[in-house]
């Protein structure tokens, strides 16, 4: 409970990030939304005043300075003629800073005028521009020196409030504040529903790996949608199905396995408590129960090392490949196969061409060959034949082993090459097989990169191929 509670919070913690991610990206995109278009529209307005009032106090510096002195009345006439009305103060000084002219008289600027910086600045002959943009208005202002040709006499002074413009400003400012408010906020709903969502399958996922780890290897998780989640669901459904096949197979194995062990023993368990138990056995009864123990033990030991094979081949040990004389190993083969092809009064027909090499080892390549050949023999009818075949097919070297046997059913071929598989039964227990010699031979064939198949023989028997990639000069060495 504590492990799955763990994990649990483990998955809110990740929708809590996403979320989280997603309000800070949010956050930043709403501090600048109100904050670059307000810096930039005030700075417009800067420009635009600026260039306005320096011009307008340029204009007026000039009226004023072809006056023969600066006199309150003069300077009247001059505004008069030059409408200046739309701003809020205008203050004309003479060269000493006393103030001649001021349109707010009533207020601190008395007498001098020294007190004001800007006002001081251009007496000094420079011009000067200042805006500030605070409590919902610009206060600007604009001061330039008045020449002429006996030098700086005076100076004038332009002062705005301009609420106006900063209310429009603030206008902007809140209707971005409230889209951006709003956006953000359906952002958030969005993102918080889609991590839902999100985690959600992703839990669901998890749940999935916990039922399939339990035990139920049937289990499918159920894909949904178009995305990683959905591709990450497929291939773990093709994993659970591919793990439930092999668990099948391993339990299968087993009862097989458990089973062609179980029969040998049993039959050595009878015969040895019938020589014991019975006290007045013959010799030539004794003798026949200490044969069949022999037979079943050999039956034992046969079972045994082809599952040793099984057991190496499925390890996946790594053994060193070599050049192999397929001509060669079938000779010996079919050498080793005659008394039990006199036997069965089955006749043997090799054709073998020479320069069939193939990479592999001399011990998987004499499994491969006498298993096909032994079961053609084997299961072949009194009169029959056999027939080998090696070419060297250009890239390839092929191998086919053909009988006029009993032959294959065709819905039975694409069984027999699975573990403790019999085709018939019966007569495979009475002739000694266990269901694993084909199986061996296709996990050899498939360890050295070849392929093997099965099919019917002409007119009857059967026939199987086996293909080998032909190596290269450079592989062999020869």
């Amino acid at each position: 409970m504590e492990k799955t509670a763990k994990k649990r919070n483990i998955f809110r913690g990740v929708q809590f990030k996403f979320v989280g991610l997603m309000a800070a990206l949010i956050v930043v995109l709403f501090g600048l939304l109100n904050t670059y278009p307000l810096i930039t529209s005030r700075d417009l307005v800067f420009s635009e005043k600026q260039s306005a009032m320096t011009g307008q106090a340029a204009v007026l510096s000039s009226s004023l300075a072809t006056l023969e002195r600066l006199s309150k009345e003069s300077i009247s006439e001059v505004m008069n003629m030059l409408d200046l009305t739309e701003y809020n103060r205008i203050v004309v000084t003479d060269a000493a800073g006393t103030v001649v002219y001021d349109t707010s008289a009533g207020n601190n600027l008395v007498g001098r005028a020294s007190g004001l910086d800007a006002v001081n600045t251009a007496l000094r002959g420079k011009t000067v521009f200042t805006s500030k943009f605070s409590g919902g208005a610009f206060a600007s202002c604009a001061a330039m020196p008045v020449s002429n040709s006996r030098g700086t006499v005076g100076a004038v002074y332009i002062y705005e409030y301009d609420t106006e413009q900063a209310q429009l400003i603030i206008s902007i400012q809140n209707r971005i504040r409230t889209i951006s408010l709003a956006v953000c906020a359906v952002a958030l709903i969005i993102d918080a529903f889609m991590t839902q969502l999100l985690t959600k399958r992703i839990r669901a996922l998890v749940e999935s790996i916990r039922t399939v780890a339990g035990g139920d290897y049937g289990h499918r998780f159920a894909v949904t949608g178009d995305d990683e989640v959905t591709e990450l669901g497929e291939e773990f459904n093709a994993l659970t199905e591919r793990l439930e096949t092999t668990e099948k197979q391993r339990r299968q194995f087993v009862s097989d396995a458990s089973h062609e062990l179980k029969t040998p023993l049993a039959s050595i368990r009878l015969l040895s408590d019938s020589i014991v138990q019975n006290d007045n056995m013959d010799v030539d009864t004794m003798r026949e129960f200490v044969s069949d123990i022999g037979s079943e033990a050999d039956r034992l030991q046969h079972t045994t090392e082809k599952l040793l094979d099984l057991s190496r081949l499925d390890d996946g040990v790594m053994v060193e490949e070599e050049p192999v004389d397929m001509k060669q190993v079938t000779m010996d083969a079919l050498w080793l196969l005659r008394p039990l092809a006199m036997e069965k009064d089955v006749h043997l027909h090799p054709e073998l061409e020479d320069g069939c090499v193939v990479m592999a080892t001399v011990d998987d390549i004499h499994h491969i060959v006498f298993n096909l050949a032994e079961n053609a023999v084997k299961y072949n009818v009194p009169g029959g034949s056999v027939a080998l075949k090696l070419h060297d097919g250009g890239d390839r070297v092929e191998f086919l082993v053909e009988d006029t046997g009993i032959g294959i059913p065709e819905e039975e071929r694409l069984n027999v090459f699975s573990r403790f598989y019999r085709v018939d039964k019966a007569r495979s227990r009475a002739s000694g097989g266990s269901g694993l010699g084909l199986s061996i031979v296709h996990d050899a064939v498939v360890k050295h990169g070849g392929t093997i198949t099965v099919g019917a023989n002409k007119p009857n028997g059967t026939r199987f191929t086996v293909t080998f990639p032909k190596p290269t000069s450079e592989e062999t060495g020869i």
